[in-house]
Parts: structure tokens; sequence; C-alpha cells
């Protein structure tokens, strides 16, 4: 997705990367929600094996320090580092080997790059890469069934191939079709896509969201401002590699974009619910006041919503990564229905559009 860069630069990114080994590693506070464990994934990172600018056990380094759980290997298919001439498995092995090493999930996987139509698609839990390697991409696909792979479009907005308009294109209603698309990057980088939301909706999809990193990650996000990478959240049985391809299979994902969380509703609800925690509340006959506590790493942005005129609370607050908040809520003595309603913006159920929550004070 992002140009070759020179060798002098590959040097230096190896340099950064390699001086930042000694850092310790993040947690990220998330919950565990319709009793799962939450693991925090990329199922879509790069090497200098095919036109990235880090060696494969760095990726591991990076994923523990920023407290994931599984990364997968995706190196282009089609074409390979001119320095490099291995076997397709190679960076997958190298990398695995480091996870083993470091309690890191590493997925094997390979990314189909195309034009448009019909564009770049990763084919993860491969066994091998090597037969996936093709001159037609329609056997390049064929390939990845027959090994039974996950198999998702990538970055579908992406400018360079879709300038204008963000389209389904009958290539992809034929790949749909043959069983070859199970789900769909609704983020790719920094870039959520609310069409390619829409169509996981409306296929039934699984949401993923994925870093396509081609540098070290600590080039591309400001950790000292407290960015990160985008990352998929995959509700699983348990902390193995079954357990995730299985979680995907029932689309048991969230995507986690800035400070988006985009996912179906049940499991933004619950998410909501269990990440935050009503410290106290504090009562008059005409005034409650709550202080409520985020445990979690995602702030909530919070809008009012229709309600009952006589009670007043705010029009916008953000309940920031753990923090408390106070509301103070006023309402009539005798009023008899005590409710607020308001829209969580940022924890994103349908295209650009948050849920709808209500609380009873």
């Amino acid at each position: 997705m992002k140009r070759i860069i020179s060798t002098l630069t590959l040097v230096a990114a190896l340099v950064l990367a390699m001086a930042s080994h000694a850092q310790i590693r993040r947690q990220i506070h998330v919950p565990d929600i319709a009793g799962f464990t939450t693991l925090k994934c990329d199922f879509h990172l790069h090497t200098c094996f095919s036109d990235a600018a880090v060696w494969p056990d760095l990726r591991v380094e990076e994923a523990l320090r920023e407290g994931l759980d599984v990364i997968t290997i995706a190196d282009h298919l089609e074409y390979r580092h001119e320095e490099i001439n291995a076997d397709y498995n190679r960076s997958y092995d190298i990398a695995k080997a480091a996870g083993d090493a470091n309690g890191i999930l590493v997925i094997r996987g390979g990314e189909i790059t195309r034009d448009m139509p019909p564009g770049h698609n990763n084919a993860i839990f491969l066994s091998d890469c090597n037969p996936c390697v093709q001159k037609e991409w329609r056997e390049a696909f064929r390939q990845a069934k027959k090994q039974n792979a996950f198999m998702f479009w990538n970055h579908p907005g992406w400018a360079r191939q879709q300038p204008d308009t963000t389209l389904w294109w009958p290539e992809h209603t034929e790949i749909l079709n043959n069983g070859w698309m199970q789900g769909i990057e609704v983020a790719n980088a920094s870039t959520y896509f609310p069409e390619a939301h829409a169509w996981c909706l409306e296929k039934n999809l699984t949401m993923l969201g994925n870093s396509d990193s081609h540098n070290p990650v600590c080039m591309e996000k400001d950790f000292t401002k407290g960015e990160h990478r985008v990352m998929t959240f995959v509700l699983a049985r348990e902390r193995s590699i079954d357990a995730v391809r299985e979680a995907l299979e029932q689309k048991r994902t969230m995507v986690w974009v800035g400070d988006l969380l985009v996912s179906y509703e049940p499991y933004l609800r619950e998410f909501f619910e269990k990440s935050i925690e009503i410290v106290k509340i504090t009562r008059s006959p005409k005034k409650c006041v709550i202080v409520v506590k985020n445990n979690s790493d995602i702030p909530f942005y919070l809008k009012k919503t229709e309600h009952d005129k006589r009670i007043e609370y705010f029009r916008t607050l953000t309940i920031k990564p753990q923090s408390q908040q106070t509301i103070a809520i006023y309402h009539p003595e005798d009023i008899s229905e005590r409710v607020i309603n308001f829209q969580v913006t940022n924890l994103l159920a349908a295209p650009n559009r948050g849920i709808d929550y209500s609380y009873n004070f």
C-alpha cells in the first residue's frame, strides 16, 4: 500500500526500532465482554521480505511493547524486496520463532495484491504461502481457499485505487459468492471506511481493523501523544490461534481506530456498560449528581438526544480514559420518570452513527 522506501531509510528505521527494544510492555485496558477474552490483534503487517522496513522478529517486539496478543505477517505475494530471495513462508517462520519466545501468537498470511478490481486481499491461517503466488488472481484465491484460509478485503476505500468513490465491484460479488471473502477492513492505518462498515452489516461479514504497517510502528504513531495503531479486538474463548479463528468466523470483533470503536451493536453496548463504573450518586429533591469512572483506555463521547424537556443535563460530555467525570442532572421535584437519553457518538454500530443509550437515574 505504501511506496518502497530507500535503503537509507530502511537502515534508519531498523536502528530506531532496535533502540526501543527495552521499552516496557503497555497494558491495553478494555473489558472482557459476552463471556469471552478480549484479544488485541493486528492481522495485516509487512516486513522487509516484501516492501516494508522491518525485520520479522521486530514485528513481534513491537506487539509485545504495545500490548498486542496476536499478529499476522501478511507480506505481498506478488513482489519481494529486490535483495530478498527466499521462500514465501520465511518471514512468518522468523516471526513465529520470536512470537513463541515472547508469548505473542503469530498467524501465517499473505496479501494477494492486485489493481482494482479486485484490489488487495489478505488470506490468513494459510499452511503454505507459496501455492498462492499465481499470475491470475482468481487462481490465487482458489489456492488460498484450498487451504481453508480466512480471507478479507483490505482498505477498500484506499484513494490510490478508488480515488473518487468507494465502490463494490462485480468482481467482489463473485469473490463473495465463491466463499473467498469472510470479512472486510472497516479501518486501515488511520482511516475508517463507512462504506465497508455498511457492507459488513449488509452481507454479514467480519469487521477488521489493521495497521497495514510498513515502517516501524513508532515512526507511524506518536505514542507520547496517546496515539495507537489500528487494531482488532477479538472476543475469543481462550488465548489461542484456534480460538482466534473461531471468533473471526463468528464475527466477534471490534475495531479500534483513533477514538472510534466499530462493531455490531450488542458488543458495543456491553463494552460501554462494562467500562463505565458508577462511583457515587448524590441526590437532593431537584438534583442528582453522578460520579462515573471510565475504566477503559477508550474515551466516550456523549451527546444529548430527545428527552423530557423538564430534565436538564449535558449537551455533550467526554468521559476520558481512566478518569472520573461528574454528571449533574436537574429536574422538577415531582417528576415520575427520571431518564436521560444520549448517544455515545464514537461507538459506531452503523456507518458514522453512534449507539443510543438511556440511563434511569
